[in-house]
């Protein structure tokens, strides 16, 4: 048997991004927040869309563009119906398309997140001398990996670094950089601080999916 321990780290971010902007009614730049709520506008077979935003400070509305004068025809019967909706995944898609944001914002205040839910990949090893962490982000988290690590295994991030100068600890993406999707962690387990690493790593959320296959990141 593998004494290799694999798990899945699913994260989610606290909130949405806020993107900054000029406010009519403030005259400064406010940060805005997702309303939650779509507004559309048809004009004959014509549609707009946008999500509404509100002034953090005075409350005032923005919104922002998905599209215009659109053709209903050329709409995706499910997207529309989600719009009409006001579906929450399809608000948290919009909400989190950053890239889309900055094209309309002074800047996008992005949060951090953390780990809503872990999964043991394959067979459970009964004494791992090497975890692997995979991350999987739904949507962008603002935080980076070293302190990512630092908060969800319980180490100091000068820990983290120390573990990783001994070649302890190795990612594909460098420790501080911003966590991304795909991300992979290997950390040998030591003897120092192994049980520690350990614990944390799988703790409550925690779901066992035993098929290897599962071990993609999508």
């Amino acid at each position: 048997m593998s004494c290799t321990l694999r798990v899945r780290w699913i994260l989610i971010a606290n909130r949405f991004p806020r993107p900054w902007r000029s406010c009519s009614r403030c005259g400064t730049q406010r940060a805005f927040e997702c309303s939650g709520k779509f507004r559309l506008n048809a004009n004959g077979r014509r549609l707009d869309a946008w999500l509404v935003y509100k002034c953090t400070t005075c409350d005032d509305t923005w919104n922002h563009t998905l599209f215009e004068r659109r053709s209903t025809r050329d709409i995706d019967p499910d997207l529309l119906s989600g719009l009409e909706a006001n579906d929450p995944a399809l608000i948290s898609r919009f909400a989190f398309d950053v890239a889309a944001l900055r094209w309309v914002a002074h800047r996008v205040e992005e949060f951090a997140g953390g780990v809503a839910r872990r999964e043991v990949l394959g067979e459970r090893p009964d004494r791992p001398k090497r975890l692997e962490i995979f991350l999987r982000l739904p949507s962008p988290v603002s935080i980076r990996l070293d302190r990512l690590l630092s908060m969800e295994l319980g180490l100091p991030r000068a820990r983290i670094a120390t573990i990783a100068k001994k070649d302890q600890l190795q990612t594909t993406t460098r420790l501080n950089r911003l966590a991304v999707n795909g991300t992979r962690v290997g950390i040998e387990l030591s003897q120092e601080c192994g049980e520690t690493i350990l614990l944390n790593a799988t703790r409550d959320p925690i779901v066992h999916c035993a098929r290897e296959s599962e071990l993609a990141v999508d």
